[in-house]
């Protein structure tokens, strides 16, 4: 196991064809499964480090204190854990996706690609596939004309590229409205496309490549819906990376996705705040006047945060949340100067006892205690 390249995942299954496959792979990577309630206590599976309640009880983490149980951005932790223990590279899925042969290969932060040449909302699959898709946390208001003419490149050359999405085959990334209306397996051509300034498109958490100068963006917020929460997370890393200077590349498809049993109706319903908000919530980002410093990435996130939480699209409550993992990540991760500007020291983590973990529990709309995203 390396102590530089961790594959960080949550799961409330055994151990799925998707996870054995990648232990038995990617034995030189650290592989961390973060563990929820509904998780099984005698979940095991070799090569993979299950990072139990306990243990993220017990591990000296303001965020890790108050992060609410039985939901999915208790990955968090895990992302948490690696930092603190040195990683230089971060990959990101979930239990459901199985790798292919090219899957965490290659790897670098300078990126060769091609760059989109507009402005405003782009379908990122629309360069992968002729198919009518699109990826889950696209505007709805956006989709047809998204699918009318791909939009133009530039050529091919090098950028820096902190984030990158690779994309899955089979049932991949999209919205509860496409799996309820559309029942075909995707396969996507290879292409490497980039984004910049002011050209927009949601990513997910099943198969993304994090390095350093973006940990800090890694935050999946914590009181809004499942099925959001990553997407919500992709808006804003957008907005702070590229007042940084920097893009974010998708590349070709290095997964399968079999798809963990799912309630589509629970999904839509779960999707709903994003249909109704996700157009909006850019608008309300591309509008923040934000510092245009590398090393104040992280008081540009809370400010984004802040702007969400004022326009009564994330609770008050996520506030707090986002400022203990600031306090986190600069005491784990300070050279990276990610917080300079932000006052956390006056952020004291809640006593924690089982009582007080117990409700911290997010509420599904649909009444269920957890369903991954």
């Amino acid at each position: 196991m390396s102590a530089e390249k961790y594959v960080i995942l949550t799961t409330i299954n055994y151990p799925t064809k998707a996870v054995k496959k990648i232990a038995n792979t990617k034995k030189d990577w650290t592989i961390l499964a973060v563990a929820d309630r509904k998780t099984p206590p005698d979940w095991n599976c070799q090569n993979v480090r299950l990072l139990s309640l306990e243990e993220q009880k017990a591990f000296d983490s303001n965020f890790a204190q108050e992060c609410p149980l039985d939901h999915y951005a208790r990955k968090n932790i895990g992302y948490l854990k690696a930092i603190r223990d040195g990683a230089r590279i971060i990959a990101e899925t979930d239990d459901d996706n199985i790798p292919k042969d090219n899957f965490l290969t290659s790897l670098d932060q300078s990126v060769k690609g091609r760059l989109v040449k507009k402005s405003g909302w782009e379908n990122i699959y629309r360069h992968f596939t002729d198919k009518r898709i699109w990826p889950r946390g696209f505007p709805l208001e956006y989709i047809n004309r998204s699918l009318e003419i791909p939009s133009p490149l530039t050529g091919e050359s090098v950028f820096d590229c902190p984030i990158q999405q690779y994309l899955v085959d089979g049932d991949p990334d999209v919205d509860a409205i496409y799996r309820l209306t559309t029942k075909t397996e995707t396969k996507f051509r290879p292409n490497t496309i980039v984004l910049s300034q002011g050209t927009f498109c949601p990513f997910n958490s099943q198969n993304t490549i994090w390095w350093p100068d973006a940990f800090v963006l890694l935050y999946l917020p914590c009181t809004v819906s499942f099925r959001m929460t990553d997407i919500w997370r992709s808006f804003i890393a957008q907005i702070c990376l590229y007042k940084a200077g920097k893009q974010i590349a998708f590349g070709q498809a290095t997964m399968f996705q079999d798809r963990n049993q799912h309630s589509l109706i629970k999904d839509f319903a779960d999707e709903i705040s994003g249909y109704l908000n996700n157009a909006r919530i850019m608008e309300l980002l591309s509008d923040i006047n934000l510092s245009d410093n590398t090393n104040q990435i992280g008081p540009n996130m809370r400010i984004c945060y802040e702007r969400l939480v004022e326009a009564k699209i994330v609770p008050q409550d996520e506030l707090r949340l986002v400022d203990l993992w600031l306090k986190d990540i600069n005491s784990d991760f300070p050279s990276s100067g990610v917080t300079n500007g932000v006052e956390l020291d006056g952020i004291e983590p809640m006593e924690t006892t089982q009582a007080s973990l117990d409700h911290l529990t997010w509420e599904n709309p649909m009444g269920e205690a957890r369903q991954d995203a």
